[in-house]
């Protein structure tokens, strides 16, 4: 972390400091859990408890100060050393800002670069945010987010990590509205800006497609003229963003004979679900073989923005393609495999869905399933507005086209899918509802046998995820209740 002493916290904060002004942080944290010696703990309201509450826990875990909205004091009235603010999240977002400005300027002062790439799309965030980091690891010291550390919060955490050797600082990007990938672009100034895909997820919280699409290009916005613009060509939307931005586009597809910047050529996805192709880069090199170990073939989007915003930051082509054909899922719940002893194979990507991730994962699902038995456990995509009856639909139909074997559909919310399902042709017991995660354990712990495929696949707050390492475990082995407390408790949001 970049030293500030507390004097200067509340400088830019533009806060109120009770104790020493010389205290001098090591480190940041928003849990008082995670506090240790030397944290700066910042006290903000949640939704289920107020930080505030806590300040003396971190305290007495070792944090040296705190950040909070008004004053807390111990049991004989003595304010606690803080930096009292207006809005603890923004006083956050007005540190990280300062700390990149003072990581850049240090690094331009000992003549040394200093890259920073946000990433920002509706689906592939994290994935392609894991592969980046792989590959310009290997080149430099990078700092990359924990998890899905994504929004006004996440963003922060991570730049809080970096420090004045830091080569490579890769930001991912979420958004429930307009204007927050803006504040996050204000907040970092990124070099190399990243576009994925415009989704549909979340369409009722931005007010429409066209709403995630002008959230997405402000990305791009924000970069300078030197800067750098990764579009992903394949989606249209993100394709029209080239006349939003002053920076220099690079552009990737993987639609064959397009001639464009950045292409993967003779793709082809293999028995285990792993794509493999030619990457094509603008050095005027020859192409260079990438062999994922990624499941699915919609990762070669994530692959391809991985391999070109590398190729941005001058990694050499040969090393980007070496680095991504090295690398596996990074990050829990994305196209996760799990092999059980008594044959049983599980696919767990249930940690976020949207309509378009949920046709490449039952597509997938298909491609794999070939001589198997095929499960699908779905849960609701949240966050579609009026939309979501149709999707939901939409997805129920896909199942039984795609000749999937089994349908266990999950929730309330979920419940057009089970329908549609029905009235496409399936019904007795190809398809199945339960209303709760446990129901829908009981079915499979009795039905699931040897050598079949079952996806588990739904929106965070549905809870699959945890449906999915439940039945990756042994049958009738079960994870400690702590153990399950703790994988949500260190858990990012789900933002688009």
């Amino acid at each position: 972390m970049i030293a500030f002493t507390a004097a200067e916290i509340a400088d830019i904060t533009h806060g109120r400091l009770t104790g020493s002004g010389d205290v001098v942080p090591a480190s940041v944290v928003t849990d008082s859990r995670e506090a240790t010696a030397g944290s700066l703990y910042v006290a903000k309201p949640g939704e289920h408890a107020d930080g505030h509450n806590f300040v003396s826990a971190a305290l007495e875990r070792g944090a040296v100060l705190a950040l909070t909205e008004r004053e807390v004091s111990d049991t004989d009235g003595k304010p606690y050393p803080a930096v009292v603010v207006e809005d603890a999240v923004i006083a956050m977002g007005l540190l990280a800002a300062e700390a990149v400005r003072r990581i850049r300027a240090v690094r331009r002062q000992r003549g040394e670069d200093f890259t920073v790439i946000g990433i920002t799309g509706s689906a592939g965030k994290t994935t392609t945010k894991d592969l980046l980091a792989g590959i310009l690891s290997q080149a430099g010291q990078t700092v990359a987010p924990q998890g899905s550390y994504n929004g006004e919060v996440g963003v922060p955490l991570t730049v809080f990590t970096a420090t004045e050797d830091t080569r490579y600082l890769v930001i991912e990007m979420g958004a429930t509205g307009l204007g927050h990938i803006q504040y996050l672009a204000d907040m970092v100034k990124p070099d190399i800006g990243v576009v994925l895909v415009v989704g549909t997820a979340h369409a009722g919280e931005f007010g429409g497609v066209e709403n995630i699409a002008k959230t997405k290009g402000e990305l791009v916005e924000a970069l300078a003229e030197n800067g750098t613009a990764v579009l992903n060509l394949d989606d249209g939307r993100v394709a029209a963003m080239r006349s939003r931005t002053k920076a220099r586009v690079l552009g990737f597809t993987a639609s064959p004979g397009t001639n464009e910047e950045v292409e993967a050529r003779n793709v082809v996805v293999d028995g285990q679900g792993y794509p493999t192709f030619q990457l094509v880069l603008p050095d005027d090199g020859p192409a260079v073989e990438v062999h994922s170990k990624l499941i699915g073939g919609h990762h070669v989007t994530n692959l391809l923005a991985a391999a070109s915003a590398a190729f941005a930051a001058g990694i050499p082509a040969d090393r980007i393609a070496a680095s991504l054909s090295s690398q596996s899922a990074a990050s829990r719940w994305r196209m996760e495999r799990t092999e059980r002893p008594d044959g049983v194979t599980i696919i767990n990507d249930a940690y976020n869905a949207n309509p378009e991730s949920m046709r490449a994962a039952l597509r997938t699902l298909a491609d794999l399933g070939q001589g198997r038995r095929t499960w699908a456990v779905l849960g609701a995509m949240l966050e579609l507005g009026e939309d979501s009856i149709r999707e939901h639909t939409a997805v129920g139909t896909q199942v039984v086209r795609l000749n999937i074997s089994r349908l266990v559909v999950v929730g309330r919310e979920a419940r057009a899918l089970y329908v549609s399902a029905i009235q496409e042709g399936s019904w007795g017991d190809e398809c199945s509802f339960t209303e709760t995660v446990d129901e829908a354990y009981e079915l499979l712990q009795r039905e699931l046998q040897p050598g079949d495929l079952v996806l588990f696949k739904s929106s965070n707050g549905v809870g699959l995820r945890h449906l999915g390492d439940r039945i990756a475990l042994p049958p009738r082995a079960e994870p400690s209740g702590d153990s399950a407390a703790s994988d949500a408790a260190s858990e990012g949001n789900e933002l688009l």
